[in-house]
């Protein structure tokens, strides 16, 4: 199984990743050679190889062979949440979402690692653009976004993943009390992130009056960085490599935690 190519380019688009290399190391390949077919999902792609072609659909009870809740992790990076939580949580159904080829070669790794738990798939696709089509409305239970590319620069932050365009993409496919969690290292990008799920009224804090996380932090904190609104560390998300860094480099990691509010016609509607 290998990832597919579109058969031109159009017009550029924003997106909120960079599609990089798929070489990979030699223990990554024999993880994609020996697991792939088993975990990663391999859909026909239609313009570009990041999202699927038209008329794709999952069927989620087909996919997972059973009905049960459904966690989606947009952006999983290496894996390590996805096969922890695939582990802990066997009455749940995962979907690990990212476009990195070594990163999902790394993550069946560490499936293969955690016990080979067949509640989890990966799809190698742009979430934003492909979720949407994929997954029916209502059939999300919990979303997680851990990590987002900040995007540094003003004139990148319409690349940030957690913006307006993406909670209308994912919004829909949320069950009414279904839960959204976030999590960066970044206060500005956590400022920002605070700022977007406060403006929109399909969801709702879980903790509206949680202070910000404790002690100081050596980035630089925004002056309208709010007080409260903060959600405590999830503890179902593992301590990676990445948010280890994080904190050697004198980073806070700022928690949120939405979730959605009762469907309205006018959400589906747009």
């Amino acid at each position: 199984m290998t990832p597919h190519s579109g058969p031109h380019r159009r017009q550029r688009e924003v997106v909120s990743f960079v599609r990089r290399g798929a070489r990979l190391t030699r223990s990554r390949q024999d993880a994609w050679d020996r697991l792939s077919e088993l975990y990663v999902i391999d859909l026909p792609r239609g313009e570009r190889d990041t999202i699927p072609a038209a008329g794709a659909r999952l069927e989620l009870e087909s996919v997972f062979g059973r009905r049960a809740e459904l966690v989606v992790e947009v952006g999983s990076g290496q894996g390590e949440n996805i096969a922890a939580a695939a582990q802990a949580s066997p009455e749940r159904d995962h979907l690990a979402v990212e476009v990195y080829v070594p990163g999902l070669a790394q993550t069946l790794d560490r499936i293969e690692r955690a016990g080979s738990p067949r509640n989890v798939r990966l799809l190698p696709l742009d979430a934003q653009r492909s979720l949407p089509q994929l997954l029916p409305a209502g059939s999300v239970s919990e979303l997680w976004v851990f990590f987002p590319d900040p995007w540094h620069k003003s004139k990148h932050h319409k690349r940030r993943l957690v913006n307006p365009p993406f909670l209308d993409a994912v919004a829909p496919l949320m069950r009414e009390g279904a839960v959204l969690r976030l999590a960066t290292d970044w206060a500005q990008y956590a400022a920002h992130m605070h700022h977007v799920m406060e403006a929109d009224p399909r969801f709702a804090s879980l903790h509206p009056d949680g202070p910000r996380p404790d002690g100081t932090t050596s980035d630089e904190v925004p002056g309208d960085l709010p007080a409260t609104g903060w959600a405590p560390r999830f503890e179902g998300r593992v301590l990676t490599s990445f948010e280890s860094k994080a904190h050697a480099a004198g980073r806070l990691v700022w928690d949120l935690a939405y979730t959605r509010a009762p469907h309205r016609q006018e959400d589906e509607n747009g």
